[in-house]
């Protein structure tokens, strides 16, 4: 995937790299060239200011000139008289062949030489410098006007790091806003001061997308609800006219054909209900939190599926797990209805898989400041490979009997993510039964809960 940051980055980084080397090796360029000239400038001032007073000899002679700090391994003089007899020699080498006035450059004994010669009335003075000195100066002092650049490289590199990062602040804090927010909220986003201009379009067709979304989603919402609030009138009328028919004798047919209209007219009616509740849920934007008792709830719950679990002869009750006492209300914040929801549906869809004579336990917890639930049963489980698959909608593995239609799990799934709760499925050791467990009830003072019971 590419980056926007990365391309600008390298193509700025390596931009100015690119640039600094040239720049670089221009100066470097120019500073030996400006430094041999500087050399050469330094001969010629050398031999012109040579005193007429120089005795015949070697650069050993007390009388020598002062050269002003410059080596012998640096300069080379040399003096021939008007007969051309050699009169002095700065050096203890071997003197230099004798070249025309001027500055000229020449190879003597593997060694080359740089040389300037001036003709006076009496003389003829020679200065000479080996080339290697001459470059090792000139590369010295080009070196030293180049290290600022070389300074200049990483601190300008880190300036542009922190530019671009700086530049790009603003697309990072669009991208958090979007991440954080939920896949319900399609409100639009905020223009104010600090959206860049450059940003201002892409935010408003995110805006004009948000709004767009919105309005197919709320149509998908209410045509759902609709449809499920229209069926459920007319299924309910037929069913109580079939079970009017049942008692007066008006519908004759074989008993294993009408149980078989029943048995599908109420798995029709529950379909119904099921799709008004996920409808329900999936229209609520925020969630009306409120503390409420979670004990209470799950007693509730209890009580309304209490003869649903006595026409197959369960034990339906409610457990508390230490350290939940007697006394322990385990009050949360939570939406009551959705709460309430998601506990009868765990619970009528543990009794509808729970073979006759089974039990069921709804089993209140608390850890770490966090009230949770387990639906326990002892009935056939799930298989290892559906665990996962049958919180999905409308999905029944071959195994499951029964006639559900693979929503009830579904809409706790939903229930439980819509208040940020971990729903999770796992079968009991030993292959006896499956254990629902929610998780993450944030745990309420008894006076809050109270005030809204």
């Amino acid at each position: 995937m590419r980056s926007i940051k990365r391309r600008l980055l390298g193509w700025l980084i390596c931009g100015f790299a690119v640039g600094s080397a040239v720049a670089g090796f221009g100066i470097f360029h120019t500073a030996r060239n400006e430094a041999s000239e500087l050399f050469d400038y330094e001969l010629r001032a050398v031999a012109l200011s040579l005193p007429s007073s120089l005795h015949a000899g070697h650069g050993s002679d007390p009388h020598e000139p002062d050269m002003q700090g410059i080596a012998d391994d640096r300069i080379l003089i040399e003096i021939w008289d008007r007969n051309g007899t050699a009169i002095y020699h700065s050096s203890q080498a071997e003197p230099l062949p004798r070249n025309p006035a001027g500055f000229h450059t020449f190879e003597h004994e593997e060694s080359h030489w740089r040389t300037f010669g001036v003709q006076q009335p009496d003389r003829f003075v020679q200065v000479a410098q080996p080339i290697s000195v001459r470059e090792a100066l000139a590369l010295r002092l080009a070196l030293h006007t180049v290290w600022p650049l070389a300074l200049f490289v990483p601190v300008a590199i880190v300036l542009v790091l922190l530019v671009v990062a700086r530049g790009l602040a603003p697309v990072g804090a669009l991208s958090a806003l979007l991440a954080a927010r939920s896949h319900n909220t399609l409100g639009p986003l905020k223009l104010d001061g600090s959206v860049p201009i450059e940003l201002r379009p892409l935010v408003e067709a995110l805006n004009d997308l948000l709004a767009r979304l919105n309005t197919a989603s709320q149509a998908q919402r209410t045509f759902i609800a609709d449809a499920a609030h229209e069926l459920r009138s007319p299924l309910a009328a037929l069913k109580l006219q079939l079970q009017a028919a049942f008692r007066d004798g008006t519908l004759s047919g074989e008993p294993h054909t009408t149980e078989r209209i029943e048995t599908r007219l109420n798995r029709l009616i529950r379909l119904v209900q099921q799709l008004l509740t996920l409808a329900r849920e999936d229209a609520q934007a925020e969630l009306p939190i409120a503390a409420l008792s979670l004990r209470r709830l799950g007693e509730q719950a209890i009580g309304d599926l209490s003869l649903l679990a006595e026409e197959k002869n369960i034990d339906l009750g409610l457990e508390l797990r230490p350290p939940v006492t007697e006394d322990d209300a385990c009050n949360v914040a939570a939406d009551a209805h959705g709460l309430a929801t998601l506990l009868s549906n765990l619970l009528d869809n543990a009794i509808r898989y729970t073979p006759p004579g089974g039990k069921i336990d709804l089993v209140l917890t608390r850890s770490n400041g966090h009230v949770g639930f387990d639906v326990v049963d002892n009935g056939p489980g799930i298989p290892e490979e559906h665990l996962e698959r049958v919180l999905d909608r409308f999905y029944r593995a071959n195994h499951v009997p029964g006639t559900g239609s693979g929503l009830g799990l579904s809409i706790a799934m939903r229930i439980a993510q819509r208040h940020g709760l971990t729903l999770v499925l796992r079968n009991n050791p030993g292959g006896k039964g499956l254990t629902a467990s929610v998780r993450g009830l944030s745990a309420q003072a008894e006076t809050e809960a109270k005030a809204h019971v």
